[in-house]
């Protein structure tokens, strides 16, 4: 049995960031598109493969119309 690296916080804000994006009508790839980056990396970040810093969760917000502090 595999045991996660992420914290169970860490989990939730992986949840918001989905949400918000479904809640902003976007696909992975539409969002991607506006920022300029692969379909993955949308992909890896909500699967939880790959971590994120505070400047991409800034950016995230920003698309998704959301304050950062809905992610905390």
């Amino acid at each position: 049995m595999s045991k996660s690296i992420y914290s169970k916080e860490y989990k939730n804000i992986i949840g918001r960031l989905k949400t918000a994006r479904l809640d902003a009508g976007l696909k992975q790839e539409d969002a991607a598109a506006k920022l300029k980056r692969p379909q993955s990396y949308i992909s890896k970040i909500e699967r939880g493969e790959r971590r994120i810093d505070v400047a991409e969760l800034k950016e995230l917000a920003k698309l998704y119309k959301k304050d950062i502090t809905y992610f905390l």
